[in-house]
């Protein structure tokens, strides 16, 4: 029996099929190949709203106004122009075209092979603190998902973790201070060391954000600060961290940097100040600055305890009133001070029982520097006299409604050997210097909002003024001009802001330097004084033979009568 043939549509199905493919290939590579400036501008319009976007984000509220004031206006401009519309859509489809072109695709999503095995390493080191048994559904688990855990995260050039949200259960005890510091303490050294991490816990959200923040800058030197009377700048911190900005000049450059500004004087909440720092940390050069700060409205009181001559450059300048570093000395000037402040309490006191305002000698600022007290403290007990510190009980308990101020800077391992009187009234603090984070919160009383780093500038550290948070902190270069290790271009910026050379108010050692001035004038006339006009003018001596006139005077009276 003889087979009937398929029919043609089923014996040649695929043959058909497989050709219709073809065709509808070509006639969609034909499309692509004329639509493609067309998907390149779409694309390159979709890439600059999106960088438009970013950009709108990074730019600060106080700034969004101006910058929409200038579009507007950009917008105006175009508009009034001659072909000012086909210009700008030119302009815009020219720019759109370079930027969607195949050339310019964006950055592969998702993290490389190194990057991931990062997030893995750190999820992996995150399982012990932030998983339990208990849990059901646990988020950590050792060969878990570091995605769900990690939903948003940023690599710098060198593939290492620059910004990091971190999700935690809502079992962790984040509102423990030894809690929160071992999490710290993990991300710091999982995501690199030597760099400063800012961690901000979001309690209500169970979110742990991670930044890297910049290094401050230290080109900043010792120069006159746009700040008000009684206002001290005591360095520069993060921008994110104050509302305020100083206009300063940085060789040829000006910019503006947030400052931590110390406000001294009749209603400070902060009057006196602490820091301490480890040796070559920069707190004799955070004096020198409050020094020159202080000088431009009141007088300065300065004890070095060093012994180096860190202060030399001060004495005898207008404003002045002693530079001691012997124990003699410290203890006369810080007894003076001590008269002084009760001086001025009792004057204040009797001006406002009168119903006067305060005397001026009253209103003027005097400020207490105290450069290394305890090194006094050893040569006062092996003296049998008077430790420095109890001489500044009077100025720290009743200084601030008189204008007396007093600054103490030492050692970081000398807060021991401070009198009680200096660590219970110096709320403002300041540490400089490589310390640890028990250090730090010791002096501070609160722990730092970063990790600290083993290795820091001189001048790099913290401040905390009272109870506010605590700030980063980098002391203006302001080295001691004599030294031949100083810069020039620094040495010169001290220079400029030392006071004249002035006589001291009393006048009582001024006048042997004064006549000793013109003394060695006449010197090269001793030949002419050889002759000795002056024993022959000495001999004749008028005084005495006018003496004999007088009681001779005195006799005939007597006789006329």
């Amino acid at each position: 029996m003889a087979r009937r043939p398929l029919p043609r549509i089923l014996s040649n199905g695929g043959a058909q099929l497989a050709r219709s493919r073809e065709l509808a290939r070509t006639a969609a590579d034909s499309a692509t190949d004329v639509l493609h400036p067309l998907i390149t501008i779409t694309r390159g319009l979709r890439r600059l709203a999106a960088a438009g976007r970013r950009r709108w984000a990074e730019t600060p509220k106080e700034k969004r106004g101006a910058l929409l004031f200038l579009l507007a206006s950009v917008i105006l401009v175009v508009a009034l122009a001659p072909y000012g519309p086909l210009l700008a859509a030119i302009t815009l489809m020219a720019a759109a075209a370079w930027q969607g072109r195949d050339g310019a695709a964006a950055a592969p999503e998702g993290p490389d092979e190194s990057q991931r095995r990062r997030l893995e390493s750190l999820y992996e080191a995150l399982v012990p603190y932030f998983s339990t048994a208990e849990d059901p559904e646990p988020l950590y688990a050792h060969g878990g998902a570091w995605d769900k855990a990690f939903p948003t995260y940023a690599f710098d050039g060198g593939s290492r973790i620059s910004h990091l949200v971190v999700r935690y259960p809502a079992y962790f005890a984040d509102g423990e201070t030894e809690a929160r510091a071992r999490i710290e303490h993990l991300l710091a050294a999982k995501s690199g060391r030597g760099r400063e991490y800012h961690f901000t816990w979001d309690e209500e959200g169970n979110q742990l954000t991670v930044d890297v923040l910049s290094p401050l800058a230290v080109d900043i030197v010792a120069q006159r600060f746009v700040t008000a009377p009684g206002e001290i700048v005591l360095g520069f911190t993060d921008p994110t961290r104050v509302r305020r900005t100083l206009p300063l000049t940085c060789g040829e450059q000006r910019r503006d940097a947030p400052p931590v500004v110390w406000r001294t004087g009749l209603r400070s909440t902060e009057p006196h100040l602490l820091a301490l720092g480890r040796p070559g940390s920069g707190t004799s050069s955070l004096l020198r600055s409050i020094a020159l700060q202080a000088l431009r409205h009141g007088d300065v009181v300065i004890v070095d305890g060093g012994g180096t001559g860190e202060y030399a450059c001060l004495t005898g300048r207008d404003g002045v009133l002693a530079v001691e570093c012997g124990l003699a000395g410290v203890l006369a000037s810080l007894e003076w001070a001590a008269h002084e402040t009760e001086r001025r309490l009792i004057a204040a006191n009797r001006a406002h029982q009168a119903g006067h305002p305060p005397p001026d000698d009253t209103r003027r600022p005097l400020w207490i520097l105290l450069d290394r007290p305890t090194a006094f403290t050893h040569l006062a007990a092996a003296d049998d006299r008077e430790d420095p510190q109890s001489l500044l009980q009077v100025p720290l308990r009743h200084g601030r409604p008189v204008n007396v101020t007093v600054v103490v800077a030492d050692q970081l391992d000398c807060l021991e050997m401070l009198s009680e009187p200096v660590r219970h009234h110096t709320r403002a603090r300041v540490v400089l210097g490589p310390a640890t984070r028990e250090q730090v919160e010791s002096v501070l009383g609160a722990p730092p909002h970063t990790t600290p780093v083993d290795e820091v500038p001189p001048g790099r550290g913290y401040a905390r003024l009272g109870t506010d948070p605590v700030h980063r902190l980098q002391v203006p270069a302001t080295p001691h001009p004599y030294d031949d290790a100083t810069a020039e271009a620094h040495r010169q910026a001290v220079l400029d802001l030392l006071p004249p050379r002035t006589t001291p108010a009393d006048g009582e050692t001024v006048p042997a330097p004064a006549e000793a001035e013109p003394a060695p004038e006449p010197v090269p006339e001793p030949t002419e004084a050889e002759p000795v006009p002056e024993p022959a003018e000495a001999e004749p001596v008028p005084e005495p033979a006018e003496a004999e006139p007088v009681p001779v005077l005195t006799k005939p009276t007597p006789a006329d009568r």
